[in-house]
């Protein structure tokens, strides 16, 4: 009897597959059931192979060699994981499997770990394609009813090939010619190289900007109303020449406000929509300091192993209408403590999809990222699962519940000749906000007025100032890039582009920028693993070696506008409407010119981080370099390539200044040390902890304490005693 080979990408979901499917004979590498096989990858089994197998010169680097421009290009099977790949091979080419079901994730990335693997064993076995994007049991068995035609897919797969072979050739010919010609590990890249020079550019326009000072004019009136000066034309509430501002403050010395104006207005806010993954990153890193990498592993652990939501590397912000009906049963899945009393006031008052969240048109290859149909245990997430999983789901409750409405007034008043302007705003329906309880509140006003308790007040009142004062500060400069915004810069480039054309920004700002929201994260974390970036608290700074680098760059190779040019033509080959042979060839000739550009510069490298500690493999005098989780030593000699953790950045606190402690030395003589000029041995670190565990009470102690006490002083009306109750709380 013949049967069907699925090939999944990650062991667990092919346990998963092979359960739904009654696969449960277990093989070397597979499981077998009477109609399917069950394989897996790990990742990628197979890989494009290193510059030597196109020639034995290629094994050393030598700058007279490049480029390095393979006719076509080869497979290897990666030597970490080849014995997975050998059990899948042997699978693959049993004579009773008649076809075979890619099951490995539904993306670009996904479907090259399948195709390189079925290319490498050289099998011509038909192909199916399981499209899904959560892996419960429900998803797989109603995925293996809709299988799609494997040639559907081949363009996906032609644009994933192109992706991996442009980064080839354009990133080991660069990285090979600088690292060659400098003697340094220099490494660049079509993606990575124009991600470090925005960064580059925000730190000159911090090192270049002068803050400006600016003044405004407040006054309180009776009734503690707080009005803002307003120029009647721009709307401004400052100005920058003090001189108007002192005149100002002058002229309304001793006068009344008249009340010119009060508008009231109904106003809505929608909730924000769903997540994709960068904006899901940008999230995470902004209120728990996560790195894009970091989340993103989050992000799989909850799809794959607890399976509780959707497929994480999506760049969509929208749901499809075929979700719609499955909407009512994820509600139910998530009708859990904190979350039960919210669903069931959205399964109350109905489901109702529009275009806000449902759009057909904004859905590529993955929905945003919502709930599964799954029942979820909290008390089987990690802390750190669980404050992801939290704000997907309050997200996708968010845009279930109505808009957030509110009535705003504006009151306009005239103190002399000049305009004056307050605003207050009241509630008329929580709508979404009820989901955050208050987390989201509202930014001030473009014009800067903030919002504030308004007295009843009407058109013609005139009311005594008590104060007028005048207000002054200074503009800032944009502040250093964290991981979040640097995200956010990834994504939508065009802001750095000003020298180009409007026409050409919007089309780059429709390719979704530098990278994909699969690649980002990656990109980012080769940055602070190449020292070219490293971190300074939660902001990103360049490094030496970074700004050097990109005086060593070719200056187009730095550009956000031709790599994104290059990413909407990969859009294109995965639509069929560019020939893959044609961009790759287009990318053969980019690197000559590079390559070339490198061999004719006549700029120099300098390493001014060179310590006077010696490498113990090579002799060689070593780099000090800030990695991401601590200080390293580095050999200077990219051949040797040695490099030792010398301080570690720990999250054990300062018991004086309470920053991050660093944990340099070895063995016994380990020490931690603090900025602040704080030192401590580790053993007198553990001793010190060790006497403060054992001291320490715990919360629920102190609390249950209180409550006990509270009981007591309010049958004995102690106010002393209720006050020192009090006291301790907040301690607490």
């Amino acid at each position: 009897m013949s049967k069907t080979l699925v090939l999944a990408e990650k062991p667990s979901v092919g346990r998963d597959i092979a359960r739904v499917l009654h696969c449960h004979k277990k093989g070397n590498g597979f499981f077998e059931g009477d109609k399917y096989i069950v394989t897996w990858a790990l990742g990628h089994l197979v890989t494009l192979a290193d510059p030597e197998a196109y020639g034995e010169q290629f094994s050393s680097w030598k700058i007279e060699d490049l480029p390095i421009l393979p006719p076509s290009f080869r497979l290897v099977v990666i030597r970490e994981s080849s014995k997975q790949f050998h059990a899948v091979k042997q699978q693959m080419l049993r004579k009773d499997v008649k076809d075979i079901v890619i099951a490995t994730d539904a993306g670009r990335e996904g479907e090259l770990v399948a195709r390189w693997i079925i290319e490498m064993v050289r099998t011509n076995k038909p192909l199916k394609r399981l499209w899904i994007s959560s892996v419960t049991d429900k998803a797989i068995k109603e995925g293996f009813q809709r299988l799609k035609d494997g040639k559907e897919f081949e363009h996906l797969y032609a644009s994933a090939a192109a992706r991996a072979e442009a980064d080839w050739v354009v990133g080991i010919n660069a990285t090979r010619a600088l690292t060659c010609k400098h003697n340094a590990q220099l490494s660049c890249g079509r993606v990575q190289t124009p991600t470090l020079a925005i960064i580059a550019k925000r730190e000159e326009e911090i090192r270049r900007f002068v803050p400006k000072p600016y003044y405004g004019i407040a006054a309180v009136a009776e009734n503690n109303l707080r009005l803002i000066w307003q120029d009647p034309k721009t709307k401004e509430t400052r100005t920058f020449s003090k001189d108007a501002s002192d005149q100002i403050l002058k002229d309304i010395k001793g006068k009344e406000a008249e009340i010119v104006e009060v508008a009231k207005t109904l106003k809505k806010s929608y909730a924000p929509q769903l997540y994709d993954l960068t904006e899901l990153q940008r999230d995470a890193n902004k209120l728990f300091g996560y790195s894009a990498k970091e989340t993103l592993s989050i992000m799989q652990s909850l799809y794959e192993n607890h399976k509780v939501l959707t497929y994480p590397r999506t760049d969509s912000r929208y749901l499809s209408s075929d979700i719609v009906e499955t909407l009512a049963d994820r509600i139910k899945a998530v009708q859990i403590k904190p979350y039960a009393l919210l669903a069931a006031k959205v399964l109350r008052s109905g489901i109702r999809a529009n275009k806000s969240f449902v759009d057909d048109s904004r859905v590529s290859d993955h929905h945003a990222i919502i709930p599964t149909e799954q029942k979820v245990f909290l008390g089987d997430l990690s802390d750190r699962e669980r404050k992801i999983f939290d704000l997907v789901v309050k997200r996708f409750l968010a845009v279930l519940f109505p808009p957030f409405e509110y009535e705003q007034t504006t009151i306009q008043a005239k103190i002399g000749v000049h305009l004056f302007t307050a605003k207050g705003k009241r509630v008329t329906a929580s709508g979404w906000k009820e989901v955050y309880d208050h987390d989201y509140e509202e930014e001030e006003s473009k014009e800067g007025v903030a919002d504030q308790l308004l007295p009843s007040i009407s058109k013609g009142d005139r009311l005594r100032i008590s104060s007028a004062t005048q207000t002054t500060g200074e503009t800032k400069p944009p502040e250093p890039f964290t991981e979040a915004s640097l995200l956010s810069a990834m994504e939508n480039p065009a802001k750095y582009m000003a020298h180009e054309k409007k026409e050409l920004i919007q089309t780059i700002g429709e390719t979704g920028g530098l990278g994909t929201v699969a690649t980002r994260a990656d990109i980012i974390e080769k940055l602070f693993n190449s020292f070219l970036i490293e971190k300074r608290g939660k902001h990103i700074h360049i490094t030496s070696k970074g700004k050097q680098l990109l005086e060593l760059v070719p200056e187009d190779l730095q550009s956000p506008t031709l790599t994104a040019q290059w990413e909407l033509k990969l859009g294109s080959i995965a639509k069929g409407k560019l020939n893959k042979q044609a961009f790759i060839g287009e990318m053969k000739s980019y690197a000559k010119t590079v390559v070339q550009e490198i061999k004719n510069s006549e700029k120099k490298f300098r390493h001014d981080n060179l310590t006077r500690s010696k490498c113990p493999e090579c002799g060689k005098f070593m780099l000090e370099v800030n990695g991401k989780k601590g200080k390293m030593l580095v050999c200077q000699d990219r051949e040797c390539g040695h490099r030792k953790t010398i301080a570690k950045v720990t999250n054990a606190r300062c018991p004086q200044c309470h920053k991050r402690l660093e944990l340099r030395g070895e063995g016994e003589g380990q020490t931690f040390v603090c900025v602040c000029g704080h030192r401590e041995k580790l053993s007198t670190f553990n001793e010190r902890r060790s006497k403060e565990k054992n001291t320490k009470v715990s919360k629920r102690e102190v609390a249950k304490f209180l409550k006990e006490q509270e009981k007591e002083a309010d049958g004995m009306m102690n106010t002393a005693l209720k006050d020192a109750l009090a006291k301790l709380k907040l301690d607490n």
